[in-house]
């Protein structure tokens, strides 16, 4: 059995605007680990090219204080432009692809098949005794799927962590 990401009710997903420059990363996962605080998924990418900024996009849980907590001590880095906490702030979409290698041979092989065909998740890669599956959605997806292939051969799982953005004209703007 996979372990989900993180409990639904405690989970929040916060997006950080901050300047893309050496050292960023560090010191916004120095301030979790400081404080005791998990990260249960982690992407950072480059979003805009003409100001230098990243958006750091983080799945973390804990009670509504400690949110709080995290937020106010992530605005006060000296690089961060913005903090958003998506699963507050209003509708929002949350994606992660994941990798997912099953090694198996007879009516295992079909069954993987088929619960792939079912999740919509698209073979990439095939040998006579494997398949890689690639598989985009929210989390509760990507965990259901993974543990269908649990019994069937899973062998190796890699995950992109979660992508989220805001719901309709609400843009992630620094200040």
């Amino acid at each position: 059995m996979v372990t989900q990401i993180a409990d639904i009710e405690n989970a929040h997903t916060m997006c950080v605007l901050v300047d893309n420059e050496p050292g960023v990363l560090a010191r916004v996962i120095g301030l979790f680990a400081g404080r005791g605080y998990n990260i249960e998924s982690l992407t950072v990418a480059e979003v805009n090219i003409v100001d230098n900024l990243s958006r750091i996009n983080i799945v973390t849980s804990g009670t509504p204080m400690v949110i709080e907590q995290i937020k106010a001590q992530l605005e006060r880095l000296v690089p961060v432009h913005r903090v958003s906490d998506l699963t507050v702030e209003g509708p929002h979409v949350k994606r992660e692809v994941a990798l997912v290698k099953v090694h198996s041979s007879g009516e295992k092989r079909v069954e993987s098949l088929r619960i792939a065909d079912i999740f919509r998740a698209r073979t990439v890669d095939s040998t006579n005794v494997s398949f890689v599956f690639e598989i985009v959605g929210d989390t509760g997806k990507l965990d259901a799927f993974i543990n269908l292939m649990v019994p069937l051969g899973l062998i190796d799982v890699s995950r992109t962590g979660v992508a989220a953005i805001a719901r309709g004209v609400t843009v992630l703007e620094h200040e």
